[in-house]
């Protein structure tokens, strides 16, 4: 199916705008994985008719990487080029589907002249749900969930991702390492960009035990870096084919009636 996107720019060439932006962010922009839960976001926004834009070539990465990496100067000039062209648009209400994406513009942002209300896409799934916006089929199924630090720990967003399991009638399977105690995938903190450092063990192959441990075959997340990392953990476990990662997005796309 033929997915129709547009940009900000053309619906400031209609003199019009639209009721949110949504802010893709470099994985979902780049990485053949996240690809997917972009598609499935934008299908669900169409699927209950809230207008939506995305900036397309004029987004920018937020600079979260490279303020978590320590290069200040980068972050600040990557983040005045994206406030610049929000408030040109005059954007109000942001959804994105990385956590690191909203933490940085809902909290990093304001600092530097970029105000707005930035949501989660689990938010906005969760409360479409809850409002019946969402018509889905039902299978019964037992998920594990996934709490990422961003959305979680650094943001105190544990609930909207079980409601939107719960609310697809589903079983949520809590693990050994979960909510205000959940363990990190390894990506923070621009560590996913560099090798890793010495250890007795990788952080995502623990947590990939944990969901093993847990004897679920799926497990559920919001973060495309977690999504990276557990995925890779799980191939290395060998259990890759056993066990299916899916973004909360995902989830509710294939619920769809």
């Amino acid at each position: 199916m033929e997915l129709q996107v547009t940009t900000m720019a053309e619906w400031a060439a209609k003199g019009e705008s639209p009721d949110l932006l949504f802010w893709v962010g470099c994985a979902g922009s780049f990485d053949d994985r996240h690809k997917k839960v972009t598609r499935a976001l934008a299908e669900i926004l169409n699927h209950v008719g809230i207008k939506f834009a995305v900036l397309g070539t004029e987004e920018a990465c937020t600079g979260d990487p490279a303020r978590r990496a320590g290069n200040e100067f980068l972050f600040q000039m990557q983040a005045m080029q994206n406030i610049e062209v929000l408030n040109m648009y005059g954007v109000q209400k942001i959804v994105t589907a990385c956590p690191h994406c909203f933490n940085t513009l809902k909290n990093e942002y304001p600092s530097l002249g970029g105000t707005y209300e930035v949501i989660h896409h689990s938010q906005l799934l969760a409360d479409l749900l809850a409002a019946g916006k969402i018509q889905f089929n039902e299978q019964a199924e037992t998920i594990a969930f996934h709490d990422s630090c961003y959305l979680g720990r650094g943001n105190g967003i544990f609930e909207a991702p079980r409601e939107i399991i719960a609310g697809l009638k589903k079983e949520v399977k809590e693990l050994k390492s979960c909510r205000t105690k959940g363990l990190c995938c390894g990506a923070g903190g621009a560590q996913v960009f560099k090798e890793p450092e010495a250890g007795t063990g990788e952080v995502q192959v623990k947590r990939t035990d944990e969901i093993l441990e847990s004897g679920v075959n799926k497990v559920a997340l919001a973060c495309p870096f977690c999504m990276v990392m557990l995925q890779d953990g799980l191939n290395k476990s060998g259990k890759e084919h056993e066990i299916q990662v899916v973004d909360l997005a995902e989830l509710v796309q294939q619920s769809l009636k």
